[in-house]
């Protein structure tokens, strides 16, 4: 992507598990505006779980495709901050990300694979050449997204490396059978949703159930269609199979957690639903 591809408005996301009870992500916002005060700054979310990377992952993944072209993404999860690993940004067809390279951009970047990346090395684009061995959030990410949101060429940023050696954070994928698709949960909402890695094109327009810790949950398109407190499978806005419960918590209530298995199942033509 050329500069003149970025919008005349730069923009600027953040995503952190830095909640909004300290003043972190304020000060990494004012880090962005002391090198250019008018760019947009949006916040996806600073309530991501501490240290909690596949969340962050599955996050900035499911909100990228919402922005225009040419926004730099900013997402800081880090718990091996001050550590070896590396900082980095990376290209890809909607825009630039920016942050440690431990599996946070694994998920954007599995629908949409990077162009180029590069190793922040470049100590003109940092807030100083000394970071703080705990906020690299202030020191090195903000100034580079905001310098990536005013043109800087990515290969300006630092020493190139190769897209293939970016971590992978692995959540497993799902496996397709003759008579059934078989997933993990990946994600779970504030609202207690068990959110799997299964999308949704395996069951659209197909009859199905989910069998997971010994249940059988039927497969709808909306709460609605089952009693409050009942269990239900469904696509969620995100395009991934959720189980939830109407009305509920389907994670405190069925103790079922990250990276259980789960399996669809589905009805063969003769068959119907007794469900939905």
């Amino acid at each position: 992507m050329s500069n003149n591809q970025i919008d005349e408005q730069p923009l600027v996301t953040l995503l952190s598990d830095f909640g909004d009870r300290d003043v972190y992500v304020g000060i990494m916002k004012g880090v962005i505006a002391q090198i250019n005060p008018r760019l947009t700054v949006v916040d996806l979310t600073h309530q991501i779980p501490p240290q909690d990377i596949a969340a962050a992952r599955f996050s900035l993944m499911n909100a990228y495709a919402h922005f225009p072209l040419g926004t730099v993404h900013l997402a800081v999860v880090d718990p091996g901050v001050g550590s070896k690993r590396r900082a980095i940004a990376v290209e890809f067809a909607q825009g630039f990300l920016v942050g440690p390279d431990n599996g946070i951009f694994s998920g954007v970047l599995s629908q949409n694979p990077a162009i180029a990346a590069v190793e922040l090395t470049n100590l003109n684009y940092w807030r100083t050449p000394q970071p703080s061995k705990t906020f690299h959030g202030r020191d090195i990410f903000a100034p580079v997204a905001a310098n990536l949101a005013n043109g800087v060429p990515l290969k300006q940023l630092g020493q190139a490396i190769e897209p293939v050696s970016l971590v992978n954070l692995d959540i497993g994928n799902c496996k397709q059978t003759t008579s059934s698709v078989v997933g993990c949960i990946q994600y779970i909402d504030r609202f207690g949703n068990l959110v799997s890695n299964i999308p949704a094109s395996y069951v659209q327009g197909k009859s199905w159930y989910v069998q997971v810790a010994g249940l059988s949950v039927p497969g709808c398109e909306t709460y609605s269609e089952v009693k409050v407190g009942d269990i239900i499978a469904l696509v969620g806005s995100h395009g991934w199979v959720e189980i939830a419960i109407n009305c509920g918590d389907a994670h405190s209530q069925l103790q079922i957690n990250l990276q259980d298995v789960l399996e669809v199942l589905f009805f063969s033509e003769n068959q119907t639903s007794e469900y939905c």
